[in-house]
């Protein structure tokens, strides 16, 4: 179980202090799918990254009873001047996974081939991208963030992230923030929709999206 109890961020700016999420409240149960709908700017990547623990809230207690992932497809984490292989070992030190075990299964879904030995500072987005969410899924998590939609790659390489996740990983949580309702109605049980810091929580997709789709028609 993941739950956000009256979570508050703030950030200091030169217009003064600004609260991006206002007393929010969310809890995810082992196995539950939940989306979070808002605008661009409404607050979703800060709430997903307090949610990894990347980033405290402000105010407020977020408790994790079950592991859960960075933001999958984030490689924000990387030593740019270590090989694609050594980020991944130092990744699994920190989480304490089997690196030697992850090797040969980052090394076949990567498809970076000779690559992973070369610096990271030398790899375009996509091939960032790529070696992030390939160690995402060499290491097991109960719960997978997944900030906007996933898309790395090429169309068969997107399949091949889909099926690894939503179909061989269909047991776990998933926690997606977006502002496409489609792909959180593909993918959720239930959604919640961010509004000027605060959280509507709903019990299905179509409630939340008609209350987004209402907020939308008068802004």
């Amino acid at each position: 179980m993941i739950e956000l109890h009256d979570v508050s961020k703030a950030y200091h700016t030169r217009q003064g202090r600004r609260t991006v999420l206002n007393s929010i409240n969310l809890r995810i149960e082992k196995g539950e799918k939940v989306g979070v709908l808002g605008r661009n700017g409404a607050g979703k990547s800060t709430m997903i990254r307090m949610v990894s623990g990347a980033e405290l809230p402000s105010s407020g207690r977020i408790s994790r009873k079950m592991s859960v992932s960075w933001p999958l497809a984030f490689g924000g984490a990387f030593q740019g001047s270590l090989t694609g292989m050594d980020n991944l070992r130092f990744i699994c030190r920190i989480y304490g996974a089997d690196a030697k075990a992850a090797e040969p299964f980052v090394q076949e879904f990567s498809e970076l081939s000779y690559y992973l030995r070369e610096p990271v500072k030398t790899y375009s987005a996509g091939m960032r991208a790529r070696l992030a969410f390939a160690i995402s899924m060499a290491i097991e998590f109960d719960c997978f963030l997944i900030d906007e939609i996933i898309a790395v790659g090429d169309s068969r390489f997107h399949s091949k992230c889909h099926h690894e996740l939503f179909e061989r990983r269909r047991d776990r949580s998933l926690i997606i923030v977006s502002h496409d309702a489609g792909y959180i109605r593909d993918h959720c049980d239930r959604a919640s929709v961010l509004v000027e810091g605060k959280l509507h929580n709903f019990s299905n997709n179509d409630d939340a999206y008609s209350f987004y789709q209402d907020y939308a028609a008068n802004q």
